[in-house]
């Protein structure tokens, strides 16, 4: 069969075929008595067999590796398209986003889309101060778009743009929940820990709502700073996830002052101080962690913490004996003071 009849019938132009014919690709088995390209069947087998591989993403180089090295492995090509495919799936999405985000700030004429389409364009910038510039200092006279400081406070790793950012749409108000609340139910933890700390800069009973839900999340570093947020507005259903975080070590400090100023209800002191107590037994081998929780106590209102101080004063642990007499006596003083 002649070249274009293997043309017109396989769909690969002329000039492709003679292109895998001078990389070895695909080599027509004879030629003609005028010198033409005839290809057999076993050739137009390996034409399909190119083009199949050549859909799948691969370059004509890999193409050939597939079809001469006995040693490639498949597992290879396919972890490699996946790999491909991820990230132009990545691109594509992030593409999406950005059209969303210009769709949702309701452009009004092609002014505004220029506008909309370089702030995106800003806000995705690699350069953190050109992405701070755009937050504090818009081109416009009009603040940056609620729709596009959500996005880019749920894409923001980068740790001082990040609070500028949280600051930029705290000045939103409420208007910024509707765009962070699909944040707090991404598949990735870190996104979900980005919103929290958006929320948590948001007042209003809408966003306590949100930081509530937050505490039930399976990441430690969500529920954290959903605990010491929600805990801040008196939500009570923060109190064991706050003391988890003194016994972490994580946060201890700002915790313990939390757990402190939920205690001032005389009710939710006496669950609080139940949990510290049994915290203490539960971890009665680790020093560190029953010094957190003795400074965790010490923060309570009024006396109720001496109860459990004055038997750690004989702690067959030095640290822990010397450390519980000078916050008993310290409690002491404060309680009759």
């Amino acid at each position: 069969m002649l070249i274009g009849e293997v043309a017109r019938r396989s769909g690969v132009s002329t000039r492709m075929l003679r292109h895998y014919d001078a990389l070895g690709l695909v080599r027509p088995t004879g030629r003609t008595v005028g010198g033409y390209r005839e290809y057999a069947d076993a050739d137009i087998r390996r034409i399909f067999h190119v083009e199949s591989l050549r859909t799948l993403g691969l370059s004509l180089r890999e193409v050939a590796r597939a079809l001469e090295d006995p040693a490639f492995a498949p597992q290879a090509l396919v972890g490699d398209l996946i790999r491909r495919t991820e990230e132009r799936l990545g691109r594509e999405r992030e593409l999406l986003e950005r059209l969303r985000a210009v769709e949702g700030a309701e452009p009004g004429d092609w002014r505004d889309v220029l506008r909309i389409v370089e702030l995106v364009r800003n806000l995705g910038s690699a350069d953190p101060p050109r992405r701070l510039q755009t937050v504090l200092n818009p081109a416009a006279t009009e603040p940056v778009p609620t729709e596009l400081l959500t996005a880019a406070v749920l894409a923001e790793n980068e740790p001082n743009m990040a609070g500028a950012l949280r600051w930029a749409l705290a000045r939103a108000g409420t208007d910024g929940l509707a765009g962070l609340a699909p944040g707090l139910r991404s598949a990735d933890a870190e996104v979900r820990r980005r919103a929290v700390l958006a929320v948590a800069e948001i007042p209003g009973a809408a966003a306590t709502a949100l930081l509530t839900a937050a505490l039930d999340d399976p990441a430690p570093a969500v529920r954290g700073p959903a605990a010491l947020a929600a805990g801040g507005r008196g939500v009570g259903a923060a109190e064991p996830v706050l003391v988890a975080l003194v016994v972490a070590g994580t946060n201890d400090v700002e915790a313990g002052e939390v757990l402190g100023a939920l205690s001032q209800d005389p009710v939710a002191a006496e669950r609080i101080l139940a949990a510290l107590t049994a915290a203490l037994a539960a971890h009665e081998a680790d020093t560190s962690v029953r010094l957190r929780l003795i400074q965790a106590l010490v923060e309570l209102p009024g006396s109720a913490a001496l109860e459990v101080l004055r038997p750690l004063r004989a702690d067959p642990d030095p640290s822990i004996a010397l450390v519980a007499t000078a916050f008993a006596d310290l409690v002491a003083t404060r309680a009759s003071g």
